[in-house]
């Protein structure tokens, strides 16, 4: 496995070894041994799943707050995601920073979203499905987000008028938003 730290400390794309021939293709998507020796140590706990039926599904920027915030292991295993990450550690030199990558069925990379940083991604084909580790449980008295379309932030969203949720579409901009990083 291939790790590729981005500029924002603590995120990285992981990039498996695909092994494929005229049958298709085999792959480690997930190998704690060789994380740990890349310096990556979490006790993943929960694998989670999402299928956005169509293109435009924007979801996020989600995060949880401290005690309850997760680190995520983000992989996309049919269709195509623009995946976003911001950091939200105020003492971190790239705070208020975002990074985007699209990850596929296709490319196979998985995105390392540490604990601080604020996730989402909108799907760029139908039927997409994303699936991710996290290392800690999900709690709804911690939930929080960042409006996909602060100002401040000036994300390059490959769409203008997405598909959300009700919850995403009221999430507070960075400035206004609760943050105990």
């Amino acid at each position: 496995m291939k790790v590729i730290p981005l500029f924002m400390k603590g995120a990285a794309i992981l990039e498996p070894k695909v092994y494929g021939d005229h049958r298709g293709y085999f792959m480690e998507s997930y190998n704690e041994q060789m994380l740990q020796q890349h310096g990556i140590h979490y006790e993943f706990i929960q694998d989670n799943q999402s299928l956005s039926a169509e293109a435009g599904v924007l979801r996020g920027l989600h995060y949880q707050l401290h005690p309850k915030a997760q680190t995520k292991l983000v992989r996309v295993i049919s269709g195509a995601v623009y995946d976003v990450i911001v950091d939200i550690r105020r003492a971190s030199p790239t705070f208020g920073q975002w990074k985007g990558v699209i990850l596929s069925a296709y490319n196979q990379r998985q995105l390392l979203v540490p604990q601080g940083f604020a996730h989402g991604f909108c799907t760029l084909v139908p039927n997409t499905q994303v699936v991710y580790k996290v290392d800690a449980y999900y709690s709804p008295e911690h939930d929080r987000g960042i409006l996909w379309k602060d100002p401040a932030l000036a994300i390059d969203w490959p769409v203008t008028e997405p598909i959300l949720s009700d919850k995403d579409q009221k999430h507070p901009v960075l400035q206004d938003a609760e943050l105990n990083f």
